[in-house]
């Protein structure tokens, strides 16, 4: 289900998905909210683009600060889930980089992979750029781009813009002087080299070797105006994990920024329920079974041993980093602003369900059952809980059905239930705020008798597929709630959950059935 009232007017990118999460097309907008309104407001679309829209049936998206980081991000993403509405260039794999060759006397050239030897600098986000801040270093530090030294001179030496070390013009010490200058350049550290150079002109100045200090001027001046117009990646040679989160209503809202190299590549988002330990709990879970990165920047300090811990599941040493100021600040800043537009936009739709149901509270864990079969055989049943407005996948449940002959919905509709909960009760555990039923009128009063059974006093609903009418016990006829409205949409998007889950779980069966036979 595609909720747009959650949308910002801010740049990033969004993923529309298919009914199994599977990413269809990735897009970078400058406002997120018009771009991705527009596809659901034309009615003149091309055939790609009506066929996508008709087959999405989930969104998520990602703030950026500018729109300069969606692009970086779009393609990124791409790359990553190769999703088949995009057009996927085969040689295209990311924004090419400025390399300098491992050679003696290193070349510099434009490269589109970051394999061989030798340094690589970007990838820059708009060819233009990169092509100015080749041919600026290229020109000011003369270096060579041929790609076998010839046994003479060409013409490019003799027109001033390589130093010829293919003659011996220049010393091999000499060349790597400059090719130091154009790493630092091509590394972002133009002011440095700046002043460095400037000590150097007036000190050749007072020794009268005015030829040579006009060279440092007009290199200088080059480099100034490059200053201004360089603008590629953060230059990293690790890759870092960003997590910031949110503590409300009991209820810990919590993402975590994937940047592999300088570039953000992806987002993860977790809602669980909080808990005076819950920042370790969730680094232990999480990084059991995912690979610590080299930096994890969080917004407050991690005692010792858990440190210890990711260096041991690392391997190596794992930096934690708590920032106050500064780009790595910005970016715990970005994370933040993420958790606040992608998790509290949802906290509408909660009102507007607690709403129109006259909930006694705001129905924060959502709990829905759908039951699936084929033909009377393989039959499931799946719970989908949502917390927070959010699919929380680590409750999810699924339950073979045990008790029930043939096709009866309502009797495994009140299997599940009464497993569900009567566990819950044994257990002690949490009951949810609100239970919604995949089914019309008959799987809502065999669910319901259940709970009275097991005296679960929890509010409960369901929702008939076609006309999306929503039931609760007691009544005849359905809510007064149009299937448009956004506390519909939200039921909406809860039981299509379940119904994804289910069927999902009921194929497995029939596969190992077809295995085993």
């Amino acid at each position: 289900m595609i909720d747009l009232e959650n949308l910002p007017h801010l740049p990033g990118c969004y993923l529309f998905k298919d009914e199994e999460g599977v990413v269809l097309y990735v897009g970078k907008a400058k406002d997120l909210k018009k771009r991705v309104s527009s596809y659901f407001q034309k009615r003149d679309h091309d055939p790609k683009t009506a066929s996508l829209v008709q087959a999405a049936r989930g969104l998520d998206f990602i703030v950026t600060n500018t729109e300069v980081e969606a692009f970086l991000l779009e393609n990124t993403l791409i790359k990553k889930h190769w999703p088949r509405y995009n057009i996927l260039l085969k040689d295209s794999k990311r924004y090419a980089c400025i390399h300098l060759t491992g050679e003696k006397f290193p070349r510099i050239r434009i490269a589109r992979k970051n394999t061989g030897e030798g340094e690589f600098f970007g990838p820059f986000v708009s060819a233009k750029e990169r092509d100015y801040i080749f041919e600026v270093v290229r020109k000011t530090f003369q270096l060579r781009t041929c790609k076998k030294m010839p046994s003479r001179a060409c013409l490019r030496y003799h027109i001033g813009a390589c130093s010829g070390p293919c003659i011996g013009s220049i010393s091999t010490e000499g060349y790597r002087e400059k090719v130091k200058k154009a790493t630092s350049v091509l590394k972002g550290n133009i002011r440095e080299l700046i002043e460095s150079m400037e000590t150097d002109m007036k000190e050749m100045a007072a020794k009268q070797m005015f030829e040579q200090a006009m060279e440092l001027r007009d290199e200088i001046a080059a480099l100034e105006y490059l200053q201004e117009k360089q603008n590629m990646e953060r230059q990293k040679k690790h890759d870092e994990d960003i997590l910031n989160y949110i503590v409300r209503d009991n209820t810990v809202y919590l993402m975590l920024f994937k940047v592999y190299k300088g570039t953000l590549e992806d987002k993860q988002d977790f809602v669980f329920a909080f808990g005076e330990d819950f920042l370790e709990e969730f680094l232990v879970q999480y990084y059991s079974e995912n690979d610590p990165p080299e930096e994890l920047i969080v917004p407050e300090p991690l005692d010792d041993s858990l440190v210890e811990f990711l260096a041991h599941v690392k391997g190596k040493k794992v930096r934690v980093t708590v920032p106050k100021q500064g780009e790595k600040k910005e970016l715990l800043d970005l994370v933040l602003k993420n958790v606040e537009i992608g998790f509290f936009g949802d906290r509408k739709k909660l009102e507007a369900l607690q709403s129109k149901l006259s909930l006694p509270k705001l129905p924060n864990v959502i709990e829905c059952f759908d039951i699936s079969h084929l033909s009377g055989t393989a039959t499931v049943g799946s719970m989908v809980q949502f917390r927070g407005g959010r699919p929380d996948k680590h409750n999810y449940r699924r339950f073979k059905i045990e008790g029930v002959e043939g096709i009866d919905d309502f009797a495994s509709i009140a299997e599940v239930v009464r497993r569900r909960y009567s566990r819950l009760l044994e257990d002690r555990h949490e009951l949810p705020d609100l239970i919604i039923i995949d089914g019309g009128k008959g799987q809502l009063s065999s669910a319901f008798q259940e709970l009275r059974k097991l005296r679960v006093r929890v509010p409960i609903i369901s929702i008939a597929k076609r006309e999306e009418e929503i039931y609760v016990p007691g009544l005849k006829s359905p809510l007064p709630i149009k299937r448009d409205e956004k506390a519909s949409l939200f039921v909406q998007e809860i039981r299509d959950e379940a119904h994804r889950f289910a069927i999902t779980y009921n194929r497995l069966l029939r596969q190992k059935s077809l295995i085993q036979k």
